[in-house]
């Protein structure tokens, strides 16, 4: 799977006061016509529960200036739950309440329409209900274990 290379996601949630996220590559654009897209979630992550109560959640593509928070959020520095969430990033909200992250090229809010369990994971299909576009950043990339700038396909095309 390494081999696969894919955007840097931040999938964000939250259920009451409690705020949940997960980095994540594998997400999908699943139809354009209700504008769906699904996020494959680690059942044992701190952010499963929360998404499957709330059923909402955010995709937030991160630019290269957020790969402290996508360290963070993939719990390489130790951080868990809410305190993720504090002292990196601007956060706001769009119409779910989900929280999203301030800078990305793309955030797609999202309402949960379906689940899947497969193997070890949850797939989430998510209604897109809202979107919050920034062209001026390119997005973050992961292959072969490494983060890579969207500068490096700018450059290639």
């Amino acid at each position: 799977m390494r081999h696969l290379a894919a955007s840097v996601c931040l999938i964000t949630t939250r259920h009451g006061v409690e705020r949940g996220g997960l980095t994540a590559t594998a997400v999908c654009s699943v139809s354009a016509d209700p504008p769906q897209l699904l996020v494959c979630v680690n059942r044992e992550a701190s952010a499963h529960p929360l998404i499957v109560a709330s059923r909402i959640f955010a995709v937030n593509v991160l630019a290269p200036c957020h790969r402290p928070i996508a360290e963070r959020f993939a719990g390489m520095d130790g951080v868990e739950g809410d305190a993720r969430f504090v002292d990196l990033g601007d956060w706001r909200t769009l119409a779910t309440g989900a929280p999203v992250l301030g800078g990305c090229p793309v955030t797609f809010d999202c309402k949960v329409v379906n689940t899947t369990v497969a193997g070890t994971h949850t797939i989430v299909i998510g209604e897109i209900v809202d979107v919050c576009l920034d062209a001026a950043h390119l997005p973050l990339l992961y292959a072969q274990g490494v983060f890579i700038h969207g500068e490096h396909l700018k450059a290639a095309s």
